[in-house]
């Protein structure tokens, strides 16, 4: 009698355990399965609209970066360009005067006057120059 009552649950452990393995293979229906695809594809949009997100805030950080680098290399220009302005401007009073120098009198005074207008207004020039360029 023990022997066939152990038979008998093992039969029963056997057939239960076989219910269950039969249960995990079987299909599931297209109502479920439509389920749980769209909700696999809400979940997997869901990701890439968030690493699309990430990534724009990412570029536009780096791009800010790269934008005030750019207007820091415009500005140093710009006063770069303005340092040479005034050197030539330099250069061209000081030939002026030179010049002058070979006159006399009313002339010497108004060619240095006028060597010292065109000076202030090659540097006036180089200011505007500079600021219209900077950003």
């Amino acid at each position: 009698m023990r022997t066939q009552l152990r038979s008998i649950s093992a039969l029963t452990a056997l057939a239960l355990g076989a219910l269950m393995l039969a249960a995990c293979h079987q299909a599931k229906s297209p109502d479920q399965v439509a389920a749980e695809v769209a909700k696999a594809q809400d979940k997997a949009n869901s990701e890439v609209t968030g690493a699309e997100q990430r990534a724009d805030k990412d570029v536009a950080n780096a791009a800010g970066k790269v934008g005030d680098k750019l207007t820091d290399l415009n500005n140093d220009a710009a006063g770069d360009a303005y340092k040479i302005a005034v050197a030539k401007a330099d250069g061209d009073h000081k030939i002026a005067l030179a010049q002058c120098d070979g006159m006399s009198g009313d002339a010497q005074t108004a060619c240095r006057k006028q060597a010292d207008a065109d000076y202030d207004a090659a540097k006036a020039d180089a200011k505007a120059s500079e600021q219209a360029e900077k950003q």
